[in-house]
């Protein structure tokens, strides 16, 4: 595997995957980082988010659920949506994310086991074009912003929401290739490549990328995080990342669809 060093406008990125930041056309380089929660995608990838806009690629956020069980306080119980929306933009536009570029899924917090996969809507529930679930948001997601590469935390990780989305974003690379439901829009021209970042736990094998900022950009990031002030446990997860210094990683994540052939040489 091609290994590189490229610095580029105070970041350096390090390891494999060497189309990365390399000999690519930028004006096709779309990327969709999604995140179950709304801080989830400055802790684990605002670097490399900052990388990629940097860069001169089109980059969206796509937050999954509402927020509504990150309360710290009895009187934000019934405003916290709202409260951590407006974190959101703040912390983005630290990062320089256009407002335009952050989509919502809108799903309940805390609940998106009741959301796998698709059927259709029922009141109340986030609805798009009649139906309901996360296969069929993500699908939607994919078809409209056509990316070529999505970013999303590990399976690994320990928080059910990560685990659940982790699953449902990929089935939904299958679905948004496909031709099922037209009405979620055109089908993909092409399966992006999937890459997963760390947010509370390790990840399962080593990773093959390294982000590494300097001190400006670090910043930025660790503003971005602090944006949440609702979440009144921030600034020791702030605290951890400052003493780990200015590096984010990520690992490509490795999938491959059945066919026999893979098999046959084994017998």
């Amino acid at each position: 595997m091609k290994y590189y060093r490229k610095t580029k406008r105070g970041m350096i990125i390090t390891g494999s995957m060497s189309e990365l930041f390399s000999t690519w056309k930028k004006e096709e380089e779309v990327w969709m980082f999604i995140g179950p929660h709304d801080d989830d995608i400055v802790i684990g990838a605002g670097l490399l988010l900052q990388a990629g806009l940097k860069e001169g690629v089109q980059a969206h956020a796509l937050i999954t659920s509402d927020g509504r069980m990150g309360y710290c306080r009895l009187d934000q119980r019934d405003s916290i949506i709202d409260i951590r929306k407006k974190e959101t933009l703040a912390s983005f536009d630290i990062l320089g994310l256009p407002r335009k570029n952050i989509h919502y899924a809108n799903f309940p917090d805390c609940d998106l086991n009741s959301y796998i996969g698709r059927r259709k809507a029922k009141p109340g529930d986030p609805d798009i074009h009649g139906h309901t679930g996360l296969q069929n948001a993500f699908t939607y997601y994919l078809r409209t912003l056509q990316p070529k590469r999505i970013f999303l935390p590990t399976g690994a990780d320990l928080h059910p929401d990560h685990k659940i989305v982790y699953q449902e974003m990929l089935i939904s690379l299958f679905h948004a290739s496909g031709n099922i439901w037209p009405e979620l829009g055109p089908v993909m021209k092409k399966t992006p490549f999937a890459y997963e970042f760390e947010v509370y736990c390790d990840f399962p094998e080593q990773p093959e990328i390294k982000i590494e900022a300097d001190a400006a950009l670090f910043q930025k990031k660790l503003d971005g995080i602090l944006a949440y002030q609702s979440q009144e446990q921030i600034a020791q997860l702030v605290d951890v990342r400052r003493e780990g210094g200015p590096f984010e990683f990520v690992k490509p994540v490795s999938y491959s669809f059945y066919h026999p052939s893979n098999y046959v040489a084994l017998f």
